[in-house]
C-alpha cells in the first residue's frame, strides 16, 4: 500500500511541476535578493565583532540545540578565550536567523566565524576539532585563552 501511494502521488503531479529540489533552490536564489542592506550591514557588524564569533540557537549559557550545545563544547574545549568570542542568538531575531543563512550561503545553523571567514556549521567544527585542523587555526589566530595569557605576561617583562 505504501508505494501505491507513493507511485499514485508521482502519477498525479504534473508533468510540468519542478523537482522539489529545483523549487529549493529556486527559492534560495530569490530569497538571497531579499537580504537587506541593513541586514548585511548588522551582519557584517557581529561577524567582525570578535575574532571568533557564533551564531546559534540559544545562549552560550543555555543553548537551546543540540548543535549549537556541541559547537560550544567544541569551542569551550578548544580553550577560546571568552574576551576574544561572541556569540549571537538567532532566535532572538528572525531576520537575523534568516539573513545569517543567505549571508553564508550556509542552510543551517550554528555558524561559525574566525576571523571574519565561514568556517562552517556543527559537523565541520566536530570534524576540524577531532582532526586537529580547529586547534591549529585557532592557535595561528592566536585566540586562545592560554595565549592570551601568554602574551599579556610577555607584554608585562618588556
Amino acid at each position: 500500500m505504501f508505494s501505491r501511494t507513493i507511485l499514485s502521488r508521482q502519477l498525479l503531479r504534473p508533468a510540468f511541476a519542478a523537482p522539489v529540489a529545483a523549487r529549493t533552490s529556486f527559492l534560495t536564489s530569490i530569497q538571497a535578493r531579499f537580504l537587506s542592506d541593513q541586514t548585511r550591514q548588522a551582519i557584517d557588524k557581529a561577524v567582525s565583532s570578535a575574532p571568533v564569533v557564533l551564531f546559534m540557537k540559544g545562549t552560550p549559557e543555555t543553548p537551546q540545540c543540540g548543535f549549537s550545545r556541541a559547537s560550544i563544547q567544541v569551542l569551550g574545549m578548544q580553550g577560546v578565550d571568552p574576551a576574544k568570542f561572541a556569540a549571537f542568538n538567532v532566535l532572538e531575531d528572525n531576520e537575523l536567523r534568516q539573513g545569517i543563512k543567505e549571508y553564508s550561503d550556509w542552510p543551517t545553523i550554528p555558524q561559525l566565524y574566525i576571523d571574519k571567514e565561514f568556517v562552517g556549521g556543527c559537523d565541520i567544527i566536530v570534524s576540524m576539532h577531532q582532526s586537529g585542523e580547529l586547534a591549529k587555526l585557532l592557535e595561528e589566530k592566536k585566540v586562545l585563552a592560554v595565549e592570551s595569557e601568554a602574551a599579556e605576561e610577555e607584554a608585562k617583562k618588556e
